[in-house]
Formats: C-alpha cells, sequence, structure tokens
C-alpha cells in the first residue's frame, strides 16, 4: 500500500473528527464503528489500486518489446492497463 495503516487511522480519524463537530447530522451508529468502516473500505480501495499496479506491471514485463520504466511509452501503457484493471476488480 501507498498510505501506512497509521495514516489510514489517522485520515478516518479527522474525518470522524469533523462528522462529529457537525450538528445537522444525527448517527444511529457509534462514530467509532464509522472510522472502523472508513478504514476498512480506504484499506481495500488501496489494495485494489496496489493489485491493479501489479497486475499491469506483469502485462507489460509481458511484452517482447523492453520497455524501460519511466519512459513515455511505459507510462502510457502502465497507465491504459492500470485503469483496465482497475475496472476488473471493480
Amino acid at each position: 500500500m501507498k498510505i501506512s495503516r497509521d495514516k489510514i487511522n489517522h485520515i478516518s480519524s479527522l474525518i470522524v473528527r469533523d462528522f462529529k463537530n457537525r450538528e445537522e447530522i444525527d448517527y444511529k451508529v457509534e462514530l467509532n464503528d464509522v472510522r472502523l468502516e472508513i478504514t476498512r473500505v480506504m484499506t481495500e480501495e488501496l489494495m485494489k489500486d496496489d493489485k491493479a499496479d501489479q497486475l499491469a506491471r506483469k502485462i507489460i514485463d509481458s511484452y517482447s518489446k523492453n520497455l524501460r520504466e519511466g519512459s513515455p511509452e511505459w507510462e502510457i501503457m502502465h497507465q491504459k492497463h492500470y485503469e483496465e484493471e482497475l475496472q476488473k476488480l471493480g
């Protein structure tokens, strides 16, 4: 993952703290449960991102033409395959 678990927890705590300060929102569940759900969803999405990146790199590595990572051609192909893999992962 590109973001550590501590950072995910920190971000989810900031979101919940903002929710707590809003008077127009009434909660049916505990805010800690909301924080835990935010953390779970963020972690799942970041894992999908990592998986899509790995799959895109694997596809590029399978090309007969050896593309140098970071080159404009590699970046274009990575973005293309990354987006395709993200769509497959949902």
